[in-house]
């Protein structure tokens, strides 16, 4: 009978860092990943400005609004601290990649090589998905919304909207629908770590339309165009998910030690 072979070596043993170490990487990171927010203001803030931006942002609502008619400013304040707060927000997207990259690099030194061949690709996938459904809400979901919307305005109603109202109004949207389109990355996440398996996500398929419904029931606008628009995605999201994780379980497993693999000689 031959001997059986030892466990091969930790590949992260002797990469140990001192606590205070790993607070100074975090500091840097934080600062690079601030920066880089900064840098993008800035730069937002030279070309096209804060003002158009705000236009930007509220160009499908104005395409709906009756003639002649705009958004108000109800606070004194509101014409500064509204367009200033969209920058911000655009600033922040713009530098997400940085940012995320940042956070990658912190945590990759203390991963397994196959933990890392999932952790990557869910960081990028899930910020694609997030800014596709944002997109999503902008160029598709408003403009659909705010006609419905206007169609049942009384002939006697002069719609102007206030500024602060309608940023609430799309920063709670954008965040819905770009969570909501993170579906495929929860179920992925649940799949990989063994919580449920393939086979139960199928089982669970007509719950999740329900599921689906009634979220977008109460995170939307009391319309119908908003609701579907959120769950019918959501629907197929969920499919792309099942699919995804059969992918990523079968690439992304930990190798097998050679004590799994050898089988003893007679």
């Amino acid at each position: 009978m031959s001997d059986t072979p030892k466990s091969p070596e930790d590949e992260l043993a002797g990469t140990e860092q001192p606590f205070v170490q790993h607070l100074m990487e975090l500091r840097d990171r934080l600062v690079k990943a601030t920066l880089a927010i900064a840098i993008a203001a800035v730069a937002l803030g030279l070309y096209p400005g804060p003002g158009p931006l705000y236009d930007i942002l509220a160009a499908p609502l104005v395409a709906h609004l009756p003639a002649g008619a705009t958004l108000i400013a109800t606070s004194v304040i509101s014409p500064f601290l509204v367009p200033l707060k969209i920058l911000l927000m655009a600033a922040f997207l713009i530098a997400l990649p940085v940012v995320l990259y940042q956070v990658w690099a912190f945590v990759a030194p203390g991963l397994y090589s196959h933990e890392k061949k999932l952790v990557l690709p869910l960081v990028v996938s899930s910020t694609v998905l997030f800014l596709v459904g944002v997109a999503f809400c902008y160029y598709f979901v408003f403009g659909q919304v705010f006609q419905f919307i206007q169609s049942f305005a009384p002939k006697s109603i002069t719609a102007a909207p206030d500024i602060e109202a309608y940023l609430s109004f799309v920063l709670t949207m954008f965040l819905a629908f770009g969570l909501a389109f993170e579906v495929p990355i929860v179920v992925v996440v649940l799949a990989r770590m063994g919580v449920v398996t393939i086979e139960k996500l199928k089982a669970f398929r007509s719950y999740f339309v329900v599921l689906a419904f009634i979220i977008a029931a109460i995170v939307t606008p009391p319309d119908v165009v908003s609701q579907l628009a959120l769950a019918i995605p959501m629907c197929l999201l969920y499919e792309v998910g099942i699919w995804a994780a059969r992918i990523f379980i079968k690439h992304t497993q930990a190798p097998a030690t050679d004590e799994a693999k050898e089988e003893v000689a007679p």
